[in-house]
């Protein structure tokens, strides 16, 4: 599998925020035949006496020409990694992690 250009600067972010990172990437497999890849999971401990909070974190580049199809893409992963971690890890929050000039100049339009 590879690996967006930002993978490992969310992940060391992701550290530096206080996060375990417990897959790199995290696997689910859905059926014999067929399995996701989620770029990374992690963890980060609420509290002593408190359950852990867990994350998945899906890692979108957008370097190629189309942000539009760039998005597609992410969303359709994004859903089916959702419903995979309804069904297997219901306990994980599933995140996308995107560049900042991405988050401001495209995911801030009316149309997404």
């Amino acid at each position: 599998m590879a690996k967006d250009v930002f993978h490992q600067q969310v992940k060391n972010a992701l550290i530096k925020d206080g996060w375990t990172i417990t897959n790199d990437p995290l696997t689910i497999r859905i059926s014999e035949a067929v399995k996701v890849q989620i770029d990374l999971a992690a963890e980060n401990a609420i509290g002593a006496e408190r359950d852990s909070e867990k994350i998945a974190v899906e890692i979108k580049s957008f370097i190629a020409e189309s942000d539009i199809s760039e998005f597609h893409t992410a969303l359709g992963q994004y859903l089916n990694y959702c419903q995979a971690l309804e069904e297997k890890q219901p306990e994980r929050t599933v995140y996308l992690a995107v560049p900042d000039e991405t988050y401001k100049n495209f995911f801030q339009l009316p149309f997404i």
